[in-house]
């Protein structure tokens, strides 16, 4: 269970710093140009564009990633539970099927705040 607690704290942390990159990725595109008609032609340009979606692409990435990582050890310790400990299979099962959606729903959140970086921002 400290496992899973510490997976879902890193994915939370990665997908915190990378929503953090993403929302300043486009403030540091705007405020490097040097005069007015630069800075027009990059409010409609593609670098910002850009930089939203490597920041998106990266933070669902390591979520997914994670997200997989977790699911792979909760499912693999609850198989040895399940190995040592026939007679617990139905709380082991429902207490791994539990675990599982809640890694599944960050990963869910990361695409979602994702898509609003590349659509929104």
């Amino acid at each position: 269970m400290k496992l899973l607690k510490k997976s879902l704290l890193t994915i939370v942390l990665f997908f915190a710093a990378f929503a953090l990159f993403s929302a300043a990725a486009p403030a540091t595109v705007s405020y490097a140009a040097e005069t007015e008609a630069e800075v027009e032609a990059e409010e409609g340009g593609d670098n910002a564009t850009a930089g939203k979606a490597i920041a998106a692409a990266i933070s669902i990435g390591i979520a997914a990633g994670l997200g997989a990582l977790g699911m792979g050890l909760c499912v693999g310790k609850s198989a040895e539970g399940i190995a040592r400990q026939p007679e617990a299979e139905g709380k082991i099962r429902t207490t791994m099927i539990l675990g599982i959606v809640f890694i599944e729903t960050a990963v869910l959140y990361a695409l979602v705040v994702s898509i609003l970086v590349i659509f929104v921002l």
